[in-house]
Protein backbone atom coordinates (compact mmCIF):
# COMPACT_ATOMS: atom_id res chain seq x y z
CA UNK A 1 0.00 0.00 0.00
CA UNK A 2 0.92 3.15 -0.95
CA UNK A 3 1.58 6.22 1.46
CA UNK A 4 -1.87 8.31 0.17
CA UNK A 5 -1.80 10.84 3.23
CA UNK A 6 -1.79 14.78 1.92
CA UNK A 7 -2.80 17.74 3.72
CA UNK A 8 -6.51 18.19 3.25
CA UNK A 9 -6.29 21.76 3.10
CA UNK A 10 -4.25 20.61 -0.34
CA UNK A 11 -7.76 19.02 -1.83
CA UNK A 12 -9.80 22.07 -1.21
CA UNK A 13 -7.35 23.94 -3.39
CA UNK A 14 -8.96 25.17 -6.41
CA UNK A 15 -8.81 22.30 -9.43
CA UNK A 16 -9.97 24.24 -12.50
CA UNK A 17 -11.72 26.77 -10.21
CA UNK A 18 -13.49 24.20 -7.84
CA UNK A 19 -13.22 23.10 -5.05
CA UNK A 20 -12.34 19.26 -4.75
CA UNK A 21 -15.54 17.02 -3.54
CA UNK A 22 -15.45 15.28 -0.55
CA UNK A 23 -16.30 12.02 -2.15
CA UNK A 24 -13.79 12.70 -4.87
CA UNK A 25 -10.98 13.68 -2.17
CA UNK A 26 -11.45 10.03 -0.56
CA UNK A 27 -11.63 8.23 -3.59
CA UNK A 28 -8.24 9.89 -4.93
CA UNK A 29 -6.97 8.72 -1.84
CA UNK A 30 -8.45 5.45 -1.39
CA UNK A 31 -7.11 4.84 -5.64
CA UNK A 32 -3.84 5.68 -4.47
CA UNK A 33 -4.00 2.78 -1.60
CA UNK A 34 -5.53 0.22 -4.27
CA UNK A 35 -8.44 0.54 -1.96
CA UNK A 36 -10.90 2.59 -3.79
CA UNK A 37 -13.26 -0.03 -5.33
CA UNK A 38 -14.36 -0.79 -1.32
CA UNK A 39 -16.17 2.48 -1.69
CA UNK A 40 -20.01 1.89 -1.11
CA UNK A 41 -22.86 4.90 -2.33
CA UNK A 42 -26.30 4.39 -1.15
CA UNK A 43 -29.61 6.03 -2.60
CA UNK A 44 -30.68 6.36 1.61
CA UNK A 45 -28.28 8.20 3.96
CA UNK A 46 -26.13 6.25 5.93
CA UNK A 47 -25.58 9.56 8.73
CA UNK A 48 -25.92 7.45 11.39
CA UNK A 49 -24.66 4.10 12.93
CA UNK A 50 -27.49 2.09 12.53
CA UNK A 51 -28.89 3.67 8.74
CA UNK A 52 -24.98 2.51 7.83
CA UNK A 53 -25.29 -1.02 9.12
CA UNK A 54 -28.77 -1.56 8.05
CA UNK A 55 -27.38 -0.14 4.53
CA UNK A 56 -23.99 -2.17 4.62
CA UNK A 57 -26.16 -5.48 6.13
CA UNK A 58 -23.08 -5.63 8.83
CA UNK A 59 -23.12 -5.72 12.40
CA UNK A 60 -23.34 -1.96 13.74
CA UNK A 61 -20.07 -2.78 15.68
CA UNK A 62 -18.17 -3.31 12.37
CA UNK A 63 -19.29 0.76 11.11
CA UNK A 64 -16.70 3.49 11.88
CA UNK A 65 -18.32 6.72 13.04
CA UNK A 66 -15.69 9.82 12.96
CA UNK A 67 -16.69 12.22 15.85
CA UNK A 68 -14.33 15.30 16.22
CA UNK A 69 -13.68 17.08 19.74
CA UNK A 70 -12.27 19.88 20.70
CA UNK A 71 -9.86 19.11 23.98
CA UNK A 72 -8.00 21.85 25.18
CA UNK A 73 -6.98 23.54 22.32
CA UNK A 74 -6.91 20.78 19.71
CA UNK A 75 -9.08 18.92 17.89
CA UNK A 76 -8.90 15.60 17.97
CA UNK A 77 -10.94 12.56 15.57
CA UNK A 78 -12.08 9.49 16.85
CA UNK A 79 -13.24 6.86 15.28
CA UNK A 80 -15.28 5.04 17.22
CA UNK A 81 -17.29 1.60 17.03
CA UNK A 82 -20.83 1.94 15.94
CA UNK A 83 -22.15 0.20 18.92
CA UNK A 84 -20.05 2.65 21.39
CA UNK A 85 -20.01 5.90 22.54
CA UNK A 86 -16.81 8.26 22.11
CA UNK A 87 -15.76 8.32 25.58
CA UNK A 88 -14.86 12.94 25.80
CA UNK A 89 -13.06 11.84 29.88
CA UNK A 90 -10.66 9.23 27.82
CA UNK A 91 -10.02 11.58 24.58
CA UNK A 92 -9.33 14.71 26.69
CA UNK A 93 -6.70 12.85 28.95
CA UNK A 94 -4.78 11.15 25.92
CA UNK A 95 -4.80 14.61 24.38
CA UNK A 96 -3.24 15.96 27.30
CA UNK A 97 -6.25 17.81 28.33
CA UNK A 98 -8.76 18.81 31.05
CA UNK A 99 -11.75 18.26 29.30
CA UNK A 100 -12.96 17.42 25.62
CA UNK A 101 -16.37 18.41 24.09
CA UNK A 102 -18.06 17.70 20.46
CA UNK A 103 -17.16 20.26 17.83
CA UNK A 104 -19.21 22.55 16.14
CA UNK A 105 -19.98 22.53 12.36
CA UNK A 106 -17.58 25.28 11.81
CA UNK A 107 -14.79 23.30 13.51
CA UNK A 108 -15.38 20.29 11.52
CA UNK A 109 -14.81 21.72 8.66
CA UNK A 110 -11.68 23.65 9.26
CA UNK A 111 -10.48 21.17 10.87
CA UNK A 112 -10.74 17.54 8.53
CA UNK A 113 -11.82 19.49 5.24
CA UNK A 114 -15.16 17.43 6.07
CA UNK A 115 -18.86 18.16 6.76
CA UNK A 116 -20.36 16.38 9.70
CA UNK A 117 -22.08 13.56 8.47
CA UNK A 118 -19.71 12.74 6.08
CA UNK A 119 -16.31 13.06 8.13
CA UNK A 120 -14.06 10.31 6.00
CA UNK A 121 -10.69 9.26 8.26
CA UNK A 122 -8.79 9.79 4.89
CA UNK A 123 -6.48 12.75 3.34
CA UNK A 124 -6.39 14.61 6.65
CA UNK A 125 -4.27 17.48 7.85
CA UNK A 126 -0.75 15.49 8.79
CA UNK A 127 -1.06 17.91 12.25
CA UNK A 128 -4.68 16.26 13.40
CA UNK A 129 -4.68 13.52 16.08
CA UNK A 130 -6.43 10.57 14.95
CA UNK A 131 -7.41 8.21 17.65
CA UNK A 132 -8.94 4.71 16.93
CA UNK A 133 -11.12 2.48 19.34
CA UNK A 134 -9.76 -0.19 20.45
CA UNK A 135 -12.51 -1.96 20.74
CA UNK A 136 -12.77 -2.01 16.75
CA UNK A 137 -10.43 -5.10 17.20
CA UNK A 138 -13.14 -7.33 17.37
CA UNK A 139 -13.24 -7.06 13.38
CA UNK A 140 -11.35 -7.53 10.45
CA UNK A 141 -13.39 -5.52 8.40
CA UNK A 142 -14.68 -2.19 8.93
CA UNK A 143 -16.79 0.50 7.30
CA UNK A 144 -15.27 4.11 7.61
CA UNK A 145 -17.45 7.04 5.87
CA UNK A 146 -16.61 7.50 2.61
CA UNK A 147 -16.52 11.48 2.49
CA UNK A 148 -20.61 11.52 2.52
CA UNK A 149 -23.71 11.01 4.31
CA UNK A 150 -24.58 8.32 1.91
CA UNK A 151 -21.46 6.62 1.25
CA UNK A 152 -18.44 3.77 2.93
CA UNK A 153 -15.93 2.16 2.38
CA UNK A 154 -15.27 -1.47 2.98
CA UNK A 155 -11.80 -2.36 4.18
CA UNK A 156 -9.42 -4.24 6.82
CA UNK A 157 -9.41 -2.59 9.91
CA UNK A 158 -5.46 -2.83 9.38
CA UNK A 159 -5.30 -0.52 6.09
CA UNK A 160 -8.25 2.14 8.25
CA UNK A 161 -5.57 2.51 11.11
CA UNK A 162 -2.66 2.63 8.38
CA UNK A 163 -4.62 5.47 6.12
CA UNK A 164 -5.62 7.10 9.19
CA UNK A 165 -2.70 7.50 11.11
CA UNK A 166 -4.46 6.85 14.28
CA UNK A 167 -3.29 5.41 17.19
CA UNK A 168 -5.22 2.92 19.52
CA UNK A 169 -6.30 3.78 22.32
CA UNK A 170 -9.66 3.02 24.76
CA UNK A 171 -11.89 5.91 23.77
CA UNK A 172 -15.28 4.50 24.28
CA UNK A 173 -18.15 3.36 26.60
Amino acid sequence: MSDPSRDARSAEAPAGGRKVRSADRVRACLDRAGLAEGIVTFEQSTKTAQMAADAMGCELGQIVKSLVFVAGDRVVLALVAGDRRGDSRAIAEIAGAKEARFADAETVRTATGYAIGGVSPFDLPPDLMVLADDSLARFDIVYPAAGTPSSMVRMELACLLELSRARVARISQ
